[in-house]
């Protein structure tokens, strides 16, 4: 495998993507490595995003957890939305389109190495096929825990991040291993609008908005998280926004003004209580708890 500098990165990046942010470990991994974490992020399609490949560098898995789009693989073409997973190897040819009325938000990550096509067979995710998970909320927090500590810089970040580069792989595998029954079609369609508050809750302000991204009913989204989540999909996004509220916070500190917007709250005050009324306490409270840089 030719081996690519750290100046060559944009190159196998697309252009047409907003909000993204990536890591890069090992853009040049040895040869005979049995398998390497190369790098991986996180992306907002754009509405014309399009992408054509005869061959990529390396393997790499991806997960639309949010939107919709299609992608051909092979010759073989599958419709995406949230939860569809697949993936590829260095001589998969790959189309990937995002519907413009609906643009995706997904993950990928890359790895090279002897034994990754091997390994991601184990894991029920063959290069060159897709699976939609019915589940995939855990894979979508160990993703967003990767660009998180891929993105560190630090003596620890490579060994951290091969760990949670294992933990991905295992957890798909577990999905593939799990003897669950078949999900019902009201089960499937709650888990994809609990999958896209889990992955946008920044963005969303209404169950109108959630009903319409995921082309469905808010009275059944309503009725949906009653039956599996017992609770309304209101307070599911509330908590997840404060949920990434107090991350940032201690994460980043900032003004507690500069946070509420973040999440989508315009009065600082409103904030403050919906914040309190989740976590007991106010953020002004966390914030000393803030991690040292």
């Amino acid at each position: 495998m030719d081996k690519i500098g750290r100046n060559d990165a944009t190159a196998l990046l697309s252009k047409q993507v907003t909000g993204a942010r990536y890591f890069f470990l090992n853009l040049a991994p040895r040869r005979g490595q049995r398998l390497a974490l190369v790098m991986g992020g996180r992306e907002h399609c754009n509405p014309d995003y399009a992408i054509a490949r005869q061959r990529f560098p390396f393997y790499g898995i991806e997960l639309v957890v949010a939107g919709h789009g299609t992608v051909a693989l092979d010759g073989r073409t599958h419709a995406l939305g949230p939860g569809a997973m697949f993936a590829y190897a260095p001589a998969t040819r790959c189309e990937l389109r995002a519907d413009p009325r609906d643009p995706m938000v997904k993950y990928f990550v890359s790895f090279a190495g002897q034994a990754v096509a091997r390994r991601l067979r184990r894991s029920g995710v063959r290069p060159g096929h897709l699976r939609v998970l019915a589940a995939p909320a855990e894979i979508t927090s160990v993703l967003e825990d990767l660009v998180r500590e891929g993105q560190r810089t630090g003596e620890l970040t490579p060994g951290i991040c091969a760990a949670l580069g294992e933990l991905l792989l295992l957890k798909i595998e577990a999905t593939t291993l799990r003897n669950s029954p078949v999900v019902e079609p009201a089960q499937e369609a709650f888990l994809r609008c609990k999958a896209l508050i889990d992955a946008q809750a920044e963005r969303l302000g209404t169950l109108e908005e959630i009903a319409a991204a995921v082309r469905v009913e808010a009275s059944s989204v309503c009725r949906w998280f009653r039956r599996y989540q017992g609770t309304s999909p209101y307070q599911y996004l509330l908590r997840r926004k404060m949920t990434l509220a107090a991350a940032h916070l201690v994460e980043h500190g900032g003004l507690v003004k500069e946070v509420a917007e973040r999440v989508g709250f315009a009065d600082p005050y409103h904030f403050s209580r919906a914040f309190k009324a989740v976590h007991g306490v106010a953020p002004r409270t966390l914030q000393r708890y803030r991690r040292p840089d």
